[in-house]
């Protein structure tokens, strides 16, 4: 990220966990297709998506989370670190998606909600059951709409790598990444799903590189510097880029020019494969709202502070909202709703998101406070002469 730095809570970058928390909004938004509001979210208005926006931001919240300790030459607690942050995702990933399988299953039972076993992956569940369920655990087999965690978990197993690399050489490392995007895009490289055909929706071999320029600006934070420092011209050029974008997907263009012969990853939409007009619209919307004073004084304005909180508690929330998306979705297909109804819907699922965010911040701050109190009791009775600490019993 670009721009001088908006201190939070714990010295964080308030516009990391605001940009944060409305990709989780725009996510669960569009989870529950066929809504009017999905009209109103970023996909409509450039090539990216959240989608993007989210593995970006994720990547540079692993470069400030996670890379100081190999910076001490502490690699294996490094590694550690980032593999049980894995963990954590991987078992968030099979709970939601048992969760989402009960939800499914009780709206094709109680509410005729037969098109949901097509539209969300179901059928092998069906007809398939033992595959389906080997599938399920190895991340082969994916719900619809489940499938950013297995992404994100992928890309955290393989971030030590990423990091001791960009350590020495952030271009390095991006340009590590970009040989493997390109590998993947000529010669179709894909983890294979199971027991379907084909490979992962979010194929990582492609999707690491929007991890990696994540990466490489979380490195660039921490020693005070933006990867991209700005520049007059190149804020200019990602603005208007930006606006191409808007103007083409409001024409519906299609295609970009010369995309009879160049590669489908080079100047097509492909997501799986992240092609490159993605990539560079969320580079671009990157370096532009980050470089724009207007926004850095909103992000730290009062009305953004829920927005923020969301944020914080990604994964929470990002489990939260999946399981309720895919509940609204269940109820839409089973029974007709209108404007306001879906509405009424959305914002209920949002204030559902919303209060597990504040929950775990209040209990987060609840035992740094009693922690803190204990350090100053133990520092207090140690200075005091005569006095020692309780030993445990």
């Amino acid at each position: 990220m670009s721009g001088p730095i908006i201190a939070g809570s714990g010295g964080r970058d308030l516009r990391l966990d605001v940009f944060r928390g409305l990709a989780l909004i725009t996510i669960f938004i569009n989870h529950v297709p066929g809504n009017f509001y999905e009209h109103f979210t970023s996909r409509n208005f450039g090539f990216s998506d959240a989608a993007e926006g989210f593995v970006l931001m994720s990547g540079i919240a692993v470069g400030l989370a996670y890379s100081r300790g190999f910076m001490r030459g502490a690699i294996g607690d490094g590694v550690l670190r980032v593999w049980r942050r894995a963990g954590t995702l991987y078992v968030t990933h099979l709970v939601t998606s048992v969760i989402a399988i009960g939800i499914i299953a009780a709206g094709f039972l109680f509410l005729d909600a037969h098109e949901m076993v097509k539209r969300v992956n179901f059928t092998r569940l069906l007809d398939q059951p033992l595959e389906a369920m080997i599938g399920l655990p190895t991340l082969g087999h994916q719900i619809g709409y489940f499938n950013i965690l297995p992404l994100y978990f992928v890309l955290l197993i393989l971030s030590p790598i990423y990091i001791m690399v960009g350590l020495r050489s952030r271009l390095a490392m991006i340009g590590m990444a970009v040989v493997i995007w390109l590998a993947a895009g000529h010669f179709r490289l894909n983890l294979p799903n199971y027991p379907n055909p084909g490979g992962w929706f979010f194929n990582p071999f492609s999707w690491q590189l929007v991890y990696a320029f994540g990466i490489a600006g979380g490195l660039g934070m921490i020693k005070g510097e933006a990867f991209v420092p700005y520049r007059r011209w190149l804020f200019w050029l990602a603005a208007g880029f930006l606006a191409f974008s808007l103007v083409w997907m409001k024409l519906r263009m299609g295609g970009l020019p010369g995309r009879s012969f160049l590669p489908y990853y080079v100047a097509g939409f492909d997501k799986t494969y992240e092609s490159l007009p993605r990539l560079l619209h969320v580079l671009a919307l990157a370096y532009v709202v980050t470089n724009l004073p207007t926004v850095t004084r909103l992000m730290s304005s009062s009305m953004f502070q829920p927005v923020a909180l969301m944020g914080q508690n990604g994964l929470a929330v990002f489990a939260t909202g999946s399981v309720l998306a895919m509940g609204l979705q269940v109820v839409r297909v089973g029974m007709e709703t209108n404007i306001a109804q879906d509405g009424a819907l959305l914002l209920a699922g949002l204030l559902v998101q919303y209060l597990v965010a504040a929950g775990l911040s209040a209990i987060s701050d609840k035992g740094k406070k009693r922690r803190d109190a204990a350090s100053h009791a133990a520092l207090r009775d140690a200075k005091e002469p005569g006095k020692q600490p309780l030993a445990p019993a």
